[in-house]
């Protein structure tokens, strides 16, 4: 708990950190920020989220990594398209345009929630500079993601009702263990980016064209909140051969922010096996 909440300290300090390089896709200012030296890793948020996300592990890991954080495009503090159009494509590429501008050759991708199809993409597109994968409660086998029944999908989020539909939809990926402070700090966060944004993201997620199976080669790890079904490891080892799972009981869908220390150390496991 008082983890949990000296992460959530760290919020304003991040956010006010300075872009690490001006970088950007297709005219869009893409705000990253970079922390400590070592094999670089990059954490990518998800749906109508920012870098604040990952206030607890900035400080985890930049002792013995390069720890990147960015917000994607109509996310916290980057751009948005002009056109209003929002795709994984165009996520994947501003994640690319910080990567280079960061002059990291490899790197370890983390992605929590739409961040996970957020970085599946990415190894789809630019498969030779990716290390590994961490999906944190989201899906990296995207096969038949996106897909919902006759009848049932995402609320609107546009309109008169939009913006309580956000807030129901945020509010059911808590528990009752969810520390107050962490579903104030989520709240304020997702309910931030203009409708245009929790749309066209939204929109992207349930994309058919992102329902890649290509296989990819590079080892693959996911994180599973308590609340979520961990899936069939050996159906998705059909496109990722080597995935593996984990799960931490007791949290909620920002399973990084509830129990940052037990997060922190599953990942830590994962990265000890990688080779840059």
């Amino acid at each position: 708990m008082q983890r949990a909440l000296f992460a959530l300290s760290l919020v304003l300090v991040l956010a006010a950190a300075a872009p690490l390089r001006a970088a950007s896709v297709d005219g869009i200012p893409i705000q990253s920020a970079a922390a400590g030296k070592g094999p670089t890793l990059v954490f990518v948020h998800g749906w109508t989220c920012d870098s604040s996300s990952w206030a607890a592990q900035v400080p985890a890991f930049d002792g013995k990594y390069r720890v990147i954080t960015l917000d994607l495009p109509g996310h916290g503090k980057s751009g948005s398209p002009k056109d209003g159009k929002f795709s994984m494509d165009l996520f994947a590429r501003a994640v690319e345009a910080v990567r280079a501008e960061a002059n990291a050759q490899r790197i370890v991708l983390i992605g929590h929630s739409m961040g996970a199809p957020v970085i599946r993409q990415y190894a789809h597109e630019f498969p030779d500079h990716v290390a590994g994968l961490v999906a944190v409660d989201g899906p990296l086998d995207v096969r038949g993601f996106g897909t919902p029944a006759p009848g049932q999908g995402p609320p609107p989020v546009t309109g008169p009702d939009g913006l309580k539909n956000r807030e129901t939809m945020i509010r059911s990926m808590f528990t009752p263990n969810t520390p107050e402070a962490v579903q104030k700090s989520v709240l304020a966060m997702m309910l931030a980016p203009p409708e245009t944004t929790a749309a066209g993201a939204m929109a992207s997620m349930f994309d058919p064209s992102i329902r890649w199976t290509d296989s990819i080669k590079a080892p693959a790890f996911a994180i599973y909140a308590g609340t979520s079904r961990v899936p069939d490891v050996a159906k998705v080892r059909e496109v990722l051969p080597e995935f593996s799972a984990t799960q931490i009981a007791g949290t909620g869908h920002f399973v990084m922010m509830e129990k940052p220390d037990e997060f922190d150390r599953a990942l830590s496991g994962f990265l000890d096996k990688i080779k840059f």
